[in-house]
C-alpha cells in the first residue's frame, strides 16, 4: 500500500488566491479518514462529501486510515474548491491511483455526492494564482474551462465526474483532454447612446467632464437621471487588459462570469432596498457585492437619499482608497472597489409626477441625507425632462472621441506617477508639480476667503478645472476653467423642475 501523495490546490480568500499543499499518509486498518488543516466547522461536512463521492464513483472506501493534511491552513471561510484535490489525494495514498499522476498539477472542483465535479467561483483568480506559482496543468470542472483558458499560460484540462479522473489517471490518458480554447468572442457595443437624450446640456457636459477627469457626479432633480448614467460607460475609454482582468476575477467571484463586460468598463445600480451583504459583500460566502461590481466602471445609485445613513457611509471608505473591507469569523476580507460614483436624487421624497407639498425645510432635510458623500463628489448638475429638439445633443461617439483626448492628454502629464486621472492626483501635487495659471489660483482662493468654497473643496475643483483644461487642449487651467469647474462644483440650485 502506497504510504505517501500530495497534489495541490487554490483558495481564495476575497479575491487573495492561496495555493495550498495537499498531502496524504496511509496507515494499515481501520477505514478513517482525518483532516487537518481544515476550519473546524468544514471537517465533517468536506469528509462527508468525499466519502459518499468516492463510494457513489464505484470505488471501494480503502481499508486503511488516512490522514490528510492542507498546508497551510486553509481560512474560516473554506467553500469547498479543494474537494477533488481531497479526494484524489486519499485515493492515491490508499493506492488506487498512482500518486506521481497527481503531484505537480493543481486540481478544483467542488464533489457532488453522486461524484459529479461541480463548477466553482473565483476560478479566474485561482488558475492564474496556479499558472504564477509555476504549475501550468490545472484541472478543473468542466463548465469552468472556457473561463479557465483565458488564462494565458494555463493548460486546462475539463473533468466532469471523480470516476472519470480516476480512469484517466489510472490508464495515465488525463492529459489528452486538454480544453481547446477558442478566440475570445468581440463584446457588443452599447446600444445606449447620448443622443437619445433630451435636452439638459448642463447635466451632458458634467457627464463628460466626470468621464475625462474620473470625478464622481451628483443629479439633481426630477429629470433623466438614470438615463445619463447608463449612457456614462459608453463615453468612457475602453479598459486595458490589466484592468479587465480584475474585472473579469471579480464578476467570476461574483458567480457573474456571463456577464462580465469584457474591455467594457461596468456598471453597477443597486436598489436602495438591497442588504448591506448584497452591496459591499461577504466574508461567509467569499462573494463580492455590487460596490465591488462596478470596479473600474460605474456606480450608479438612484434616488440616493433613500439609501440607509449606515451605507452611505460606508461608501466613504471605498472612494477613498478603492477597495472594501468587509469583516467577520475573526478575519477582515478585501475586494477591489475603485469606480466612478454617479449620486441621483430628487429635490423631495414626493413621488415623481404628482404635486409636491414638502416645505423648504423638509427638502433640505432629505438632500442632507446625503451629508456623508457629497463633500466628496466634485461635479454636480440639474436634472429636468425637456422636449426633445431636432439635432440636439451629440452622440456618444463624438463625446467619447474628446474623452478619449482628454485622458490622454491627462495620461501623459502624469506619467511617472502612480495616478492616470485627475481625479486622484493629491492636493499637494497640484500646488507644487501641476499648478494652474496664477490668475485661477488666485480666483479660486478669493472663493475661499468669501466663504463660497472650502479649503477642503479647493483641491477638488482644481482637479476639474484641470480636467475642464485637457478638455479644450490647454497646457493648464485658466481663469475660464477655474470659472466652469466652480460651476459644475455648486451646480444648480434650482429644483430640477419641481
Amino acid at each position: 500500500m502506497t504510504l505517501y501523495a500530495c497534489t495541490r490546490s487554490v483558495v481564495l480568500v476575497g479575491l487573495s488566491p492561496h495555493v495550498v499543499d495537499i498531502e496524504a499518509d496511509a496507515a494499515p486498518g481501520g477505514g478513517k479518514l482525518h483532516l487537518i488543516g481544515l476550519p473546524e466547522l468544514s471537517v465533517w461536512p468536506a469528509r462527508a462529501r468525499i466519502r459518499a463521492a468516492i463510494l457513489n464513483s464505484g470505488t471501494d472506501w480503502p481499508d486503511a486510515r488516512i490522514t490528510v493534511s492542507v498546508s497551510p491552513t486553509i481560512p474560516r471561510a473554506f467553500e469547498t474548491a479543494a474537494d477533488l484535490a481531497l479526494a484524489l489525494v486519499t485515493l492515491a495514498a490508499a493506492g488506487v491511483i498512482p500518486p506521481e499522476r497527481i503531484a505537480g498539477r493543481v486540481f478544483l472542483g467542488e464533489l457532488g455526492l453522486d461524484g459529479r465535479i461541480c463548477p466553482i467561483r473565483g476560478i479566474l483568480a485561482a488558475v492564474g494564482a496556479a499558472v504564477q506559482a509555476g504549475m501550468r496543468t490545472v484541472v478543473v470542472p468542466a463548465e469552468c474551462a472556457p473561463e479557465a483558458a483565458q488564462v494565458p499560460g494555463a493548460v486546462v484540462i475539463p473533468v466532469t465526474r471523480l470516476a472519470e479522473v480516476v480512469d484517466r489517471l489510472q490508464a495515465a490518458t488525463l492529459d489528452g483532454a486538454r480544453y481547446r480554447a477558442v478566440g475570445p468572442s468581440a463584446c457588443p457595443a452599447s446600444s445606449l447612446d447620448l443622443a437619445e437624450v433630451p435636452g439638459n446640456e448642463a447635466a451632458r457636459r458634467a457627464l463628460e467632464v466626470c468621464a475625462a477627469g474620473g470625478h464622481h457626479l451628483f443629479l439633481l432633480g426630477d429629470g433623466p437621471a438614470t438615463m445619463l448614467a447608463e449612457r456614462l460607460p459608453g463615453i468612457l475609454p475602453p479598459l486595458d487588459p490589466g484592468a479587465a482582468r480584475e474585472v473579469a476575477e471579480i464578476y467570476s467571484l461574483a458567480g457573474r462570469s456571463d456577464q462580465a463586460p469584457g474591455t467594457s468598463p461596468p456598471i453597477s445600480a443597486p436598489h436602495h432596498t438591497s442588504t448591506p451583504a448584497t452591496l459591499f459583500g461577504s466574508v461567509a460566502g467569499n462573494r463580492p457585492g455590487a460596490v465591488s461590481l462596478a470596479h473600474r466602471g460605474v456606480l450608479h445609485l438612484a434616488d440616493a437619499p433613500e439609501f440607509s445613513r449606515q451605507v452611505l457611509d460606508a461608501l466613504r471608505g471605498p472612494m477613498g482608497n478603492g477597495e472594501v473591507r468587509v469583516a467577520g469569523l475573526g478575519r477582515t476580507v478585501r475586494y477591489p472597489a475603485r469606480f466612478m460614483l454617479v449620486l441621483d436624487a430628487r429635490p423631495c421624497a414626493c413621488p415623481e409626477g404628482g404635486d409636491c407639498i414638502c416645505t423648504p425645510v423638509t427638502r433640505r432635510r432629505y438632500l442632507d441625507r446625503l451629508v456623508p458623500l457629497l463633500p466628496r463628489v466634485s461635479v454636480r448638475a440639474p436634472v429636468a425632462w425637456e422636449a426633445r429638439r431636432e439635432g440636439a445633443g451629440e452622440s456618444s461617439a463624438v463625446v467619447a472621441a474628446r474623452v478619449a483626448a482628454a485622458r490622454e492628454r491627462a495620461a501623459d502629464r502624469l506619467a511617472g506617477t502612480p495616478w492616470r486621472t485627475n481625479a486622484v492626483v493629491p492636493a499637494l501635487e497640484l500646488r507644487t508639480r501641476f499648478p494652474a495659471e496664477p490668475a485661477a489660483v488666485e480666483l479660486l482662493r478669493s472663493t475661499v476667503q468669501t466663504g463660497q468654497l472650502t479649503s477642503e473643496a479647493l483641491p477638488q475643483v482644481l482637479r476639474v478645472a484641470w480636467t475642464v483644461a485637457d478638455l479644450r487642449g490647454a497646457d493648464r487651467p485658466t481663469v475660464e476653467d477655474a470659472v466652469e469647474a466652480l460651476h459644475l462644483w455648486t451646480g444648480d440650485s434650482s429644483d430640477g423642475g419641481r
